[in-house]
């Protein structure tokens, strides 16, 4: 195990930050762990960046296959690790709540370990296509292809919702899509195959057969698969809305309960739309 040197990690101090805006008792177990996971790896990296990473050579033709647990959880710098960490907070928070901490756990991990097979597999497509042989020793590590899938859950299980990308109103069905190709163009070194992998691992979930293959190797237990009633939340690039609610900063929950008149008028409004 390597521990990191020299200079303050501004990003790390953010996240940490974060993190305590939030409340430790606010942030679900699974999230928590994840969080909790990748700062420790960022500052006692299990190898050095350059053999944690996934490739096509490293991975397909080196049979390094525990590069697709290592990259996921080693990031590149502490700014890498603050960007990717805070929306894991923000989705966690969203996600775990409602689709149970068991199953959201068994969520990453095949998560994690399947957006690096297909990263691998759109990696060696462009080799061929292109016939690029440079393609092969494209080499990736972070968490970000694991957070777009989750992305593609998150509207799955929260349709109807609006993101603001680069100050444009866009519905949460394209989000992820607009996304890919913004981040591509404002971060010409993100991967963007890494980041491609994730939304089709998630699209793999929600509308393909691997939500089905995942219950059927689980064996099917109920307190994996049981999802609580959905909120009204609304999703905001850098930020978090409810019921229309602009926060000024940071991460809120929502209120867990509602005062008596708030029940009342939600009342009153399913009555008038019957």
């Amino acid at each position: 195990m390597h521990r990191r040197q020299g200079r303050v990690n501004a990003g790390l101090l953010l996240l940490l930050y974060q993190i305590s805006q939030v409340g430790l008792q606010n942030i679900p177990s699974v999230t928590l762990g994840v969080l909790a996971l990748n700062i420790f790896l960022f500052l006692n990296p299990v190898r050095p960046l350059h053999e944690a990473c996934i490739s096509v050579h490293e991975g397909f033709y080196r049979k390094n296959w525990e590069r697709l647990l290592l990259s996921p959880v080693h990031h590149a710098d502490d700014w890498h690790l603050y960007y990717n960490m805070v929306s894991m907070l923000w989705k966690g928070i969203m996600l775990e709540k409602k689709i149970k901490s068991r199953w959201f756990a068994y969520i990453i991990a095949v998560f994690s370990v399947l957006t690096g097979v297909v990263y691998m597999v759109l990696e060696f497509m462009l080799v061929r296509i292109l016939d690029d042989p440079s393609y092969e020793k494209n080499c990736a590590v972070g968490f970000s292809g694991v957070l777009f899938a989750l992305k593609v859950l998150n509207n799955h299980y929260n349709p109807g919702r609006v993101s603001n990308v680069l100050g444009y109103q866009i519905s949460s069905k394209y989000a992820c899509w607009v996304e890919l190709v913004a981040i591509h163009f404002i971060s010409p070194g993100a991967s963007f195959a890494g980041h491609l992998a994730g939304i089709l691992v998630g699209l793999m979930y929600t509308t393909g057969p691997l939500k089905k293959i995942m219950k059927a190797c689980a064996g099917g237990i109920s307190s994996f698969t049981g999802t609580d009633r959905p909120r009204d939340y609304h999703s905001d690039f850098g930020g978090a809305r409810y019921n229309s609610e602009r926060r000024p900063y940071g991460f809120w929950l929502p209120p867990e309960q509602h005062s008596e008149e708030e029940w009342r008028r939600q009342r009153l409004r399913r009555f008038e739309r019957q």
